[in-house]
């Protein structure tokens, strides 16, 4: 009976540790190249050099400030007041799009569509239009992968590309202003296609504010600040760390389970496989080349098949055309369910509701996907000549 419960023990652990991987299918793959370049690239000191601390340590300090502007209902407050002032469906559905739009360049594109998208789902099922939340859906989600490429913070492909390069505030703007500017104009072109029905929103008033919340919000916002500040190379990494660091121990430690500690491990996986390749003379010379005048071209590509977060770690470690890899990463996200792990979000808040139709939202989020990846990517490439 003892040998039985020991032989269960491990069983039991192997199935958790299988479930887990399943649900995190990037972290597995970047967990097995990892494991995969170290066969060719023995563990040394050198491998210390390879992780970027002050990315994981930025990612996690933005991941607990916006979960804790979250958790006082901050977002949730502003999308009910903004859709209660709808008067059809094409003016809710451009409001609810634009919610993820806008609010990605602060709060990330997977915050964005986790917030709003629930929302959307529910506003439409109350509105009687539920059969109009696939064509919401999709718009909403590549309204927040494409308004998310405007800032470093908005996604974690920029947060890592500003920092390995250094890249000045005004060079990065300079390709990601023109692009999301040129998106804003297609999502709107794509949301006069909604139909123009009258409707009521039957919004019941948002909670009451709890008592301190507001010196509450007043500190994360200040948080926030000092990442954004950290971003730009005013204030040190290490100062924004503690600071956040501290505040949670002290007074938010159940934010600590909001963290997405899976995202931080793909991270650090990635630069041990980067880290590796680069120092492998023959793979090392073979990516250069695939890589020199083709940059935009092949993150783009690189991004449907690997998602856009790890296509920037992988790539960056082979060129120094920074503008061309922050382009073709952030237009990476359109395409491919994964080429952005954001829209995978979506698709599971969307195949959870009644009467979901996963064949038919592929299908429209498929052709959303690629009617704005084509004439951006040829944008693209004007801007950056």
């Amino acid at each position: 009976m003892k040998e039985k419960k020991f032989l269960a023990g491990p069983a039991c652990v192997l199935r958790k540790l299988a479930a887990f991987f399943k649900g995190e299918i990037v972290l597995a793959c970047a967990l097995g190249a990892a494991a995969a370049s170290m066969l060719f690239v023995t563990p040394d000191r050198e491998y210390l050099g390879y992780i970027d601390v002050k990315v994981l340590v930025l990612l996690f300090c933005l991941m607990a400030v916006v979960a804790g502007l979250s958790q006082l209902g901050l977002f949730d407050r502003l999308a009910q007041k903004l859709a209660s002032a709808a008067s059809s469906l094409r003016t809710l559905g451009t409001i609810l799009v634009l919610l993820c739009f806008f609010s990605s360049m602060l709060m990330t594109n997977d915050v964005a569509l986790l917030t709003f998208v629930p929302f959307a789902i529910a506003v439409l099922r109350l509105c009687g239009q539920s059969r109009h939340t696939i064509w919401i859906v999709c718009l909403q989600t590549v309204g927040a992968n494409l308004g998310s490429m405007l800032t470093p913070v908005g996604n974690p492909q920029n947060l890592y590309l500003v920092s390995r390069y250094g890249l000045p505030a005004a060079s990065f703007f300079a390709v990601t202003l023109p692009l999301c500017a040129a998106s804003l104009v297609l999502l709107l072109v794509l949301c006069r296609l909604t139909p123009r029905e009258k409707l009521q929103v039957p919004f019941t008033p948002a909670g009451a504010v709890q008592a301190g919340s507001g010196v509450k919000l007043c500190i994360w916002l200040f948080l926030f600040a000092m990442c954004l500040a950290s971003v730009l190379g005013l204030l040190p990494v290490w100062a924004v760390g503690l600071a956040v660091l501290g505040y949670l121990c002290l007074f938010a430690r159940p934010l600590f389970w909001k963290i997405d500690y899976a995202l931080l491990a793909t991270f650090v996986c990635f630069f041990i496989f980067v880290g590796n390749l680069a120092r492998i003379p023959q793979v090392s010379a073979w990516m250069q080349q695939i890589l020199t005048g083709r940059e935009l071209l092949v993150s783009v590509l690189a991004s449907q098949v690997l998602s856009n977060v790890p296509a920037a770690v992988m790539l960056s470690g082979f060129t120094q055309e920074s503008a061309s890899l922050v382009a073709g990463t952030n237009l990476g996200g359109l395409g491919t369910l994964i080429a952005s792990l954001a829209s995978l979000i979506s698709f599971k808040f969307y195949v959870r509701s009644p009467e979901a139709e996963p064949s038919r939202y592929l299908m429209v989020f498929t052709l959303v996907n690629a009617g704005l990846l084509v004439p951006l990517y040829f944008f693209a490439k004007l801007v950056l000549g």
